[in-house]
């Protein structure tokens, strides 16, 4: 039932609608939903037909008239609301006249029209019985339907339009559309020149010619069919405009342009000041044809522009071309004269802005003179070479560990590792004494800093209760040589006996201790629990203690080709600069043993997030090199020392690596696994530069106002774009959205696997 109930719905409704077609139908015609057909002569239609509602004519796609005495023309207001319309057929009529804007909204007719008027003797046959007056002005109807037609005469016979050569003598109206040539097209003429333009006209009838010229002086020549158009006193602003000279008669009207091409040496018209958007931009105004080349110097030099200083044109009109010199992030040596040079073949300009970006950061927060410094300095240096001198005689003669004069410690043994050198760049600021023990100053802010420990455990997280620290015999370790010294103590290679079941003798480094207080030695046997429960193989391993007697001993894993950062400058396109005279270089690292090595530091820092831990002071001086390029995450603390310049010096003994630390470590002393995903960034940024230091063009003061602002390291050469993405991914303001430790491990580990690792470069 409810079926049937639908279906007589939809029968009324359909019913509806014809009965409402139906009274909107004009008399003597038939309509339904998609067709109009008016063929009674009687009454018979006086107009073309129009239907109530106007939107009902939208569905009309059919539109048949005949035998109608009455309908005289067709117009625009007669068709515009048939927007859908497809065929119109008028036969037998008294049409007299079709307006030539009758069809302009009917965009779906003009194929249809095509097919039944695309030829003289159909058109003959449909409007067969239409005395369509035989009149130029009905020609147009003719020239729309294909615009080949206006390369010929239309002639016009009696009771048709017929395009033939051969007319006989009854043809007595001959029409040609209207032709327009300009010559010269394209007018090329220096500023404060004249300029000729002649155009020439040709159509049956005659056609009026005029210029559509605006704002020129001008001296015109005219003819009947031509005119000679002078332009005196050409000026940059006539750059790119068009005159055009039209042509005119009753069959129709055609234009033809001529295009301005002032040449003229550039102008710099606007200059301003930088203004901050997102990133900093000086912006500019310069006009020119040919458009002119630009160079920017910064303090007199040319600037090489690169990805983060760059010139961006934003719009270009006829005459003038608007942009700015695009800096992302710029500091204090960015600031001085930027100086603009607009030049073309015509000549050049230039035009200065001094810009300022970041106010010069007080590295001399102590207030005192060039000259008292340079005189507490030199007091200071001496008096510390005193005492060291004075140590030295005391204690260099004996070793607690029952060896004898220097020889005892320094081995020439072929495994053994080379000393460490000091091969960091930059400059260590000295601190303030005003500040504190534990402060930092970002710009006029002091900031409160604490110690930075070398693993740091969350408060979540608690030791194993039944930690077991290995201890170590004294007796079972003889050291080899001094490998690093720290605020600690120092480190040494030393051979270690009965350590292994499968070794009689091991190497290993021994870190000793310096300060015996109760509060050293509590933090001492803290230190060794947490790293008892350290294991992994991208963890350096610690073995155990030795607390028998002064100094207490810590006893990790020796990695024979020490340090990363070492390791990486050595294996670089700078290694002849490290090599200490030596004449064999090693080979140069590849980029997937680049990968290789990120990787495995990233699955290290994975296991330290996972065991709750924080480095706090990852960097590739703090990982060790093993063989095969086995790389493993380790701090023995000497790097404070060994590379001082990474270290920003707070008060007496705090040691921040600033270069490595995110905004929020800097400037609120906060330290999470997210601050260490920030410095695995900047590790990997020191792989792909083979070992260079972060911002090694700043100051540690310019660096906190770098970092502490957004600025982040640019992408290094041999970076590849999927790495530096990742960087970028680590170095996200908000620590909440940089990228999981775990992910940033997959990325690296897929990127590995696409190209193999040879590691046969240690030798």
């Amino acid at each position: 039932m409810r079926v049937r109930g639908m279906a007589r719905l939809g029968l009324c409704g359909i019913l509806f609608g014809l009965l409402r077609l139906s009274s909107a139908c004009p008399g003597s015609c038939f309509c339904n939903a998609s067709r109009i057909s008016c063929i009674d002569q009687e009454p018979g239609i006086e107009d073309f037909p129009v239907l109530v509602p106007e939107s009902d004519m939208e569905n009309i796609t059919d539109i048949y008239i005949s035998n109608q005495k009455r309908l005289l023309s067709i117009n625009e207001d007669h068709m515009k609301f048939y927007s859908n319309l497809r065929n119109l057929t008028v036969t037998n009529t008294h049409l007299t006249y079709v307006s030539m804007m009758a069809f302009f909204n009917n965009s779906k007719l003009q194929y249809l029209i095509f097919l039944f008027l695309k030829s003289v003797w159909v058109c003959f046959r449909l409007l067969s019985g239409n005395p369509l007056q035989c009149e130029c002005k009905n020609i147009w109807i003719k020239v729309w339907l294909d615009d080949s037609e206006r390369d010929g005469l239309l002639y016009c016979g009696k009771k048709y339009l017929k395009n033939h050569p051969h007319k006989h003598e009854n043809s007595v109206i001959i029409s040609e559309y209207p032709r327009v040539e300009v010559i010269p097209a394209v007018v090329s003429q220096m500023a404060g020149s004249d300029a000729t333009v002649m155009c020439s006209v040709s159509g049956a009838p005659t056609p009026e010619l005029s210029w559509i010229v605006v704002s020129f002086s001008q001296i015109s020549h005219k003819m009947e069919l031509q005119s000679i158009l002078t332009l005196s006193g050409l000026s940059p602003d006539d750059n790119g405009r068009e005159l055009t000279c039209s042509a005119e008669n009753i069959v129709g009207q055609t234009e033809a342009s001529v295009l301005l091409n002032i040449l003229f040496p550039p102008t710099i018209v606007q200059l301003y000041q930088p203004v901050r958007n997102q990133d900093w931009c000086i912006p500019f105004t310069v006009t020119g044809n040919p458009r002119p080349d630009l160079h920017w110097y910064h303090e007199g030099k040319l600037l090489e522009e690169q990805q983060y200083i760059r010139t961006e044109i934003h719009e270009i009109t006829d005459t003038e071309y608007h942009g700015c010199l695009q800096l992302d992030i710029p500091t204090h040596i960015h600031n001085g004269i930027y100086t603009l040079v607009a030049s073309n073949e015509f000549g050049e300009d230039r035009g200065n802005v001094t810009a300022h970006f970041m106010h010069i950061p007080d590295v001399d927060h102590s207030g005192t003179g060039g000259l008292g410094f340079s005189l507490v300095g030199i007091a200071g240096v001496a008096l510390t070479g005193c005492i060291l001198m004075l140590v030295f005689l005391k204690y260099g003669r004996s070793s607690k560990f029952g060896m004898k004069g220097s020889s005892s410690v320094i081995s020439n043994d072929d495994d053994s590792a080379s000393p460490l050198h000091h091969v960091s760049n930059g400059n260590n600021t000295p601190s303030s004494s005003e500040m504190g023990p534990d402060a930092v100053i970002i710009g006029m802010t002091k900031i409160p800093v604490i110690e930075n420990p070398q693993y740091f455990r969350n408060p979540g997280s608690m030791l194993k209760s039944d930690t077991f620290v290995q201890h170590i015999k004294r007796h079972n370790i003889l050291l080899k040589r001094e490998l690093g010294e720290g605020a600690f103590g120092k480190v040494f290679l030393a051979e270690c006996y009965n350590l292994s079941p499968d070794q009689e003798k091991i190497l290993v480094a021994v870190k000793t201790l310096k300060e015996a207080s109760e509060s050293g030695r509590a933090d001492f046997h803290r230190e060794a629990e947490l790293l008892t429960n350290l294991q992994h193989e991208h963890i350096v391993k610690f073995y155990g203690v030795c607390v028998e007697s002064d100094p207490l001993i810590m006893v990790f894993e020796y990695m024979k080709h020490g340090d990363l950062n070492k390791f990486l400058r050595a294996h670089g396109p700078d290694a002849v600069l490290m090599a200490d005279g030596q004449q064999s270089l090693q080979v140069e690292l590849t980029q997937p043993q680049m990968l290789h090595i990120a990787q495995q530091i990233a699955a290290g820092m994975v296991y330290l997030a996972s065991q709750h831990f924080v480095h706090r002071d990852l960097a590739t001086r703090n990982c060790l090199v093993g063989e095969n390029l086995l790389v493993k995450i380790g701090d023995f603390g000497m790097s404070r020392d060994v590379y001082s310049t990474d270290y920003y010096r707070v008060g007496g003994h705090t040691m921040l690596p600033i270069r490595w630390m995110p905004p929020e470590s800097i400037m609120y002393r906060r330290f999470t696994t997210e601050s260490d995903v920030w410095s695995l960034g900047v590790v990997l940024w020191e792989i792909f530069t083979y070992g260079k230091q972060p911002w090694y063009q700043l100051s540690n003061n310019e660096v906190i106002e770098c970092i502490t602002q957004g600025r982040v390291l640019q992408r290094p050469r041999t970076c590849p774009k999927e790495v530096y993405d990742l960087m970028l991914g680590c170095w996200q303001r908000e620590p909440y959205m940089r990228l999981n430790i775990k992910e940033i491990h997959n990325l690296l580990q897929s990127l590995a696997k696409a190209s193999p690792v040879y590691l046969d470069i240690l030798g």
